[in-house]
Formats: C-alpha cells, structure tokens, sequence
C-alpha cells in the first residue's frame, strides 16, 4: 500500500455518508472491519501509539533515512515525498510534544485488492454517524492489516496533526504514508469556516459559502480520506449551495478575460500569512513567456472578481496560477482584493 504524502491536502468535493450504515447490508462489510482502541486489546494498542510517536521522533531529529527503513517497499522505493515534507517541518517538530489519539485498526480480508474499501469505525446510529464514530474510504487496498495513528503537535510556530497510516509485516508495523495538517488556517479552525459558511448562504453568497464548507470539511479531519460526524454534515449542507458555475468537483468552465477565453480547472481558498485568498486555476498552453503569462493572470483575476463580486466579501486577494496541461508547469500571480478595479 502506497499513500500519497499531502502537507495539507485539501478536498475540493464533500461526499455525505451520512448512510454508510447500509453498507452492512451490501455483503462487504465481512472483508472490511474497523476496530477502534476501545476495541483492541492492550498491547495491541500500544504497539500502535507507541510506533507512531517513535516514527514522529525519527521525523523532529530529521532522520529520513531511519523512517525510509522502516517504511513498506513501495513507500521506500519512492520516499522523496516523505522526505520533502520531515525536511519542511523538522524546525516545527523539534521539541513539540506529540499528544496521540485513539488509533484505528483496519482489516482488510480477502486474496485480492479491493477497488474501494470502506471502513466503519465505532456505533452508527439510525441516522449514520455519531460523535464517536469514523468512516474511512480507501481505493485499491490491497488484503492486510492497517492502522491510521494520529498525533496532535504542539509546536510553537504551527500546531498541527500528524498522522500515519501504518500497515502490518509480520510483527512490525510498517510506515505506509504520512500526512501534516494544520489545524487552523490563519488562526481559524473548522467550526469558524462553517458558522462563516452558514453566514454567506443566508446573505446568498452561495459560492462563498460553497469555498468556506470545503476549507471546514478539509480542517475537520486529520486524513482527506477520513469521514466523521461533521464532514456529513458540512457535506450535506455544502451540497445546498453546490455552484452550478464554478469549476468544482472535476469539471471546467470557461471565462472571457483579455480578450481570451480562458478554461478555469480549480478554484479554492488558500491561508497565507494572515490572509485567506482565492486560488484560480486555469489552462495555458505556455507560460515560459512570464510577462505575457502575468497578463493573463491579471486579467482572469480580474474578470473572476467581476463576473463574481461575492468574492470581495469573504477572500484577501485572488492567486491566478497558468498551467499547462501536458507538463503541469505553472506560473502564479497574486492581486491583492484592493487592488482589483
């Protein structure tokens, strides 16, 4: 098993599984099970938090090369992700205490990878999740024994989650991916991008409102494929403003700006220093030419804020990134809201 490395990963789409309980009657759940630490036994449960804190150490000394030999072959094979991020956060992670969470064990029984597995984690009542329990989605996982640790970080500069997926060879647990979240962006946890949320939808800023449920959802849970009591509810409230005309959820629009018509492929909110921008994502097919590639951004910046003067209210400025398609090379430019006439 191989796990993307994300430092924050953001979700741009909310999915409600606010039904997940039915699964049970769908004839997977026997090869699927969840066991929360209230499940486990002891040992079994400390060899879990205790492998986890020991991989943080290695990451806050800096010591890629000790978690690349204790990772699972294809993570070792292709650790430059790994080692990019405990590079980018060694400073962050030297001396913070990790405080652990109650892990989860997953099993995934069978003699062939399953497409999409799905785990439930703890009680569902009638109405799906509660407050303890968790749903975890994984695509192409192959048969083992996996578990998700995570660790709240109290470091100075950025509190933050870090969380391991570990997967079972024989006795030893293995690293199978990493992931570092920021708790809050620009000092805002998930509870204050909904209440904003709910607040754009009542005024009819329903794109606003769209973008701060996805930054919610996204802060709500340590792991982009991890579901809880929240997420359903962010989820099936998002789902009530889901703008028909923004490129969200995979699909693309197209934008008049300078003279162009530009093919916008993403669009959301992105915390920098003290400010929340909007980031537009859109295609080009060369962006080597920086001065006439900055035009366009300024032009997409501006005809995005004019054909949705909403934005004004809720982002401190708007990133414009070209991209090209066949390579993915990119070139970015920030307007400051202010400034956009």
């Amino acid at each position: 098993m191989k796990m993307s490395v994300k430092t924050p990963l953001k979700v741009r789409a909310g999915t409600s599984l606010s039904v997940l309980a039915l699964i049970l009657c769908a004839g997977f759940a026997h090869a699927q099970t969840c066991l929360t630490a209230g499940d486990m036994d002891e040992p079994t449960r400390a060899a879990l938090v205790n492998t986890a804190k020991r991989y943080f150490e290695m990451a806050a000394r800096g010591d890629s090369a000790a978690l690349r030999q204790n990772s699972i072959a294809s993570v070792a094979s292709d650790f430059s992700g790994i080692e990019t991020v405990v590079k980018n956060n060694q400073s962050n992670f030297s001396g913070a205490q990790a405080a652990p969470r109650s892990p989860f064990l997953l099993k995934a029984e069978g003699t062939a990878p399953f497409e999409r597995a799905e785990f439930l984690c703890g009680v569902f009542g009638k109405s799906g999740q509660t407050a303890d329990s968790a749903v975890f989605v994984l695509p192409n996982l192959s048969p083992g024994n996996y578990a998700v640790v995570t660790l709240d970080v109290s470091a100075d500069k950025h509190p933050c989650t870090v969380s391991f997926v570990l997967q079972q060879e024989s006795k030893d647990w293995k690293v199978g991916g990493l992931y570092v979240k920021e708790i809050q962006i620009v000092g805002h946890d998930a509870n204050w991008f909904a209440e904003r949320a709910r607040a754009f939808k009542t005024k009819g800023q329903n794109r606003n409102a769209w973008l701060y449920y996805i930054e919610a959802r996204d802060l709500a849970v340590p792991v982009p494929f991890m579901y809880s009591q929240m997420t359903d509810k962010l989820a099936d409230e998002s789902e009530t403003v889901r703008p028909a005309d923004l490129p969200v959820s995979g699909n693309t629009i197209e934008l008049a700006a300078g003279g162009k018509t530009h093919r916008l492929t993403a669009l959301f909110p992105l915390g920098v220093g003290q400010e929340i921008d909007l980031v537009v994502k859109y295609q080009s097919a060369d962006v080597s030419n920086t001065a006439q590639t900055f035009q366009d951004n300024m032009a997409v910046t501006k005809a995005l804020v004019a054909k949705y003067p909403e934005f004004r209210d809720a982002f401190d400025g708007v990133v414009a990134r070209a991209v090209e398609p066949s390579t993915g090379r990119d070139y970015g430019s920030l307007l400051p809201m202010k400034e956009i006439k």
